[in-house]
């Protein structure tokens, strides 16, 4: 017990050291910290460092290191329907009158999931305009795009293959429509799969072009990243909305809307902005 106490102290303060240098927001990793702290030890015994004091002096002779150190800081947690209330927004009041407008000048409606992981959101995204929304605007086309930096996420995104947890608020008639078990894992149909692109991008780097109707963003940018790079960030997200378009980010995540004066609380409780 106290060398595992002892090495929960000093990954905390070496996190509290690196995480600025990365540009990563320390608040945003309290409830996922271990998960950091696993692989960073695991890192150090394949160097055969002596403990996190080691690896600090590895990194500052090692520039290179601090990539690897970053995808150490990739935080991958996600299932389907996540935050159900905004997901019944969506499909009763969003996506209507959005994808209404969308037809009425004649394009497709189209969307898309930041940091999508290993694609539920996106399909999430996708079940409900099949089976909740595209009735009601006969003909109306949806695109969506998801991306996400971490290649082994958007292959299990491709895959498609998804553990009870992932599924678990996922409604019963949608499970037994668009699901099938094999082998312990719920399969997803091949019809809403096809619904989706995925894209490896860094959001650091390189976003998809816009202008998107509905943007998710959620538990990426605000909760992660220092303000000044989320500032810098969702300028260039919500430069990437529809006018009247739709950002979401998570229900508890930070959002600087002092600094986007392009962007108005459309739902405070369930953190939905729009343009």
């Amino acid at each position: 017990m106290p060398d595992t106490m002892s090495n929960t102290n000093e990954c905390h303060h070496f996190l509290q050291w690196a995480l600025p240098r990365l540009g990563l927001r320390r608040e945003g990793y309290k409830k996922v910290r271990r998960q950091v702290c696993r692989k960073i030890q695991e890192r150090i015994g394949e160097l055969h460092l002596p403990g996190f004091a080691g690896y600090r002096a590895y990194l500052e002779d090692h520039p290179d290191e601090w990539n690897t150190l970053d995808s150490f800081t990739r935080i991958t947690i996600s299932r389907f329907f996540r935050d159900y209330q905004s997901w019944r927004m969506l499909g009763d009041e969003v996506l209507p009158v959005l994808a209404q407008r969308a037809q009425k000048k004649q394009r497709v409606l189209r969307c898309w999931s930041a940091g999508c992981a290993s694609g539920e959101e996106a399909y999430s995204l996708a079940l409900v305009w099949h089976h909740q929304v595209s009735d009601k605007i006969p003909g109306q086309q949806i695109e969506i795009t998801a991306t996400d930096i971490d290649e082994h996420m958007l292959q299990r995104a491709a895959d498609a293959r998804y553990p009870g947890g992932s599924i678990k608020d996922v409604p019963q008639p949608l499970l037994k429509q668009s699901f099938r078990k094999k082998e312990g894992l719920y399969c997803l149909d091949h019809s809403i799969r096809e619904m989706v692109s995925f894209l490896r991008q860094d959001i650091r780097h390189t976003m998809p072009d816009g202008p998107f109707d509905v943007i998710f963003c959620k538990n990426l940018v605000g909760m992660y990243y220092c303000r000044d790079k989320a500032v810098e960030l969702f300028i260039k997200i919500t430069d990437r909305l529809t006018e009247g378009g739709v950002l979401l980010i998570g229900n508890h995540e930070p959002f600087p809307i002092e600094d986007l004066p392009s962007v108005k609380i459309y739902n405070r409780g369930l953190n939905m902005y729009r343009k």
